[in-house]
């Protein structure tokens, strides 16, 4: 039995030819608390890449942002279109508020689709 919100392992983006594949794509939106960078995927769903650099501070306070931006994508995945891969990086070092995420990322994904000339709608 599934749960129907978790984050599943094939929804994350992993290797460094994923990564490399979606800066390579130059297509972003950003707002005051992150940068979504994104490419097209062919699959029925999103994956999610996070790259929070040392700038962010202590390995405590990036294993912190990475929770919460999983935790807003999770929370919000129903919201988003479908079919791309989605890279996640913090713009400051003080960690967002998880309404605020989840108030964001589905407009800056929503946005980011129209870039990439895909359907805005899940």
């Amino acid at each position: 039995m599934t749960k129907p919100l978790a984050f599943r392992p094939h929804e994350r983006l992993r290797s460094p030819r994923d990564f490399r594949r979606v800066y390579d794509r130059r297509r972003s939106v950003s707002d005051v608390h992150l940068i979504v960078y994104g490419c097209e995927n062919q699959l029925p769903y999103c994956r999610l890449g996070l790259s929070v650099s040392r700038k962010v501070g202590s390995a405590v306070a990036r294993n912190r942002f990475r929770r919460l931006y999983r935790e807003a994508y999770r929370q919000s995945r129903s919201q988003l279109p479908v079919g791309i891969d989605l890279v996640l990086i913090p713009r400051s070092s003080q960690p967002p508020e998880l309404a605020a995420l989840l108030d964001g990322l589905p407009r800056l994904v929503k946005q980011l689709a129209r870039k990439l000339n895909l359907k805005a709608s899940p």
